[in-house]
């Protein structure tokens, strides 16, 4: 089941607003451009930020995602029609021949089981065209970013038009290497607290490049996260047939 920060209505209505700096995803835009990508799969599309910044340029692009709540959110925003939205996981998708798949922000990451990890790959895999493209990043285990998943380092009152302010802050649970969880909370307005509790696997480089090799993909370049140097890699990955 999708954690609650993206699977509850009111949380996945406020998420653009609490997470409204996405330079990250000029990134990926950067990238598709380089790769000459114009059919694209984004799984973990959440609430459609990306997906719709790739059609508005004209691209053909499915976006995938677990969380209902967030696709309700993507189907509601302006042009939402020129993207083919898809409920479920990797399992939900039909054929496909595709240019480029990503997995932006921690949806690499969020992909926790084994099992789940290998299906996930096998069906990218199926869904790109020959030589097709998978890129997506993950945190480098060895910054520690959970080391400031605390209420003093991630505590934020943000303001929402017709809405008012949220207080919004994280707290580190538990790490179990490879396994961090930790619990989001948000206090609305009128008084009402929601929590999402979420679990993130922090899979070392050599371990990541080994699966995309297993199941069929030829490494191309592991990047620095040019936004978050030293913190993340970032797989450029393709099907070798």
């Amino acid at each position: 089941m999708p954690d609650n920060i993206f699977e509850h209505p009111s949380l996945a209505a406020i998420y653009d607003a609490l997470d409204s700096d996405r330079a990250d995803l000029d990134v990926y835009v950067g990238i598709v451009d380089e790769l000459g990508a114009r059919r694209l799969l984004d799984v973990g599309c959440g609430t459609g930020t990306f997906a719709l910044m790739l059609a508005g340029r004209g691209l053909e692009v499915t976006g995938l995602d677990p969380a209902n709540a967030s696709l309700d959110v993507a189907r509601a925003k302006p042009d939402a029609e020129r993207v083919r939205w898809i409920h479920g996981d990797v399992t939900a998708l039909p054929p496909l021949q595709v240019d480029m798949t990503t997995m932006t922000g921690n949806v690499a990451q969020a992909i926790v089981a084994a099992s789940d990890w290998d299906a996930t790959l096998r069906r990218v895999h199926d869904a790109l065209r020959a030589r097709g493209h998978l890129v997506f990043e993950s945190r480098d285990p060895a910054y520690k970013a959970w080391r400031v998943w605390n209420r003093s380092a991630s505590y934020r009152a943000t303001n929402i038009e017709g809405l008012g302010t949220v207080e919004h802050w994280f707290d580190l649970i538990d790490v179990r290497l490879p396994l961090v969880s930790f619990r989001g909370t948000w206090v609305f307005p009128d008084g009402e607290v929601l929590t999402s509790h979420s679990t993130l696997r922090f899979r070392e480089r050599d371990e990541i490049a080994e699966a995309l090799i297993d199941h069929g993909f030829v490494v191309d370049e592991i990047r620095d996260a040019p936004d978050r140097r030293g913190r993340e890699f970032v797989f450029f990955a393709r099907r070798r047939q």
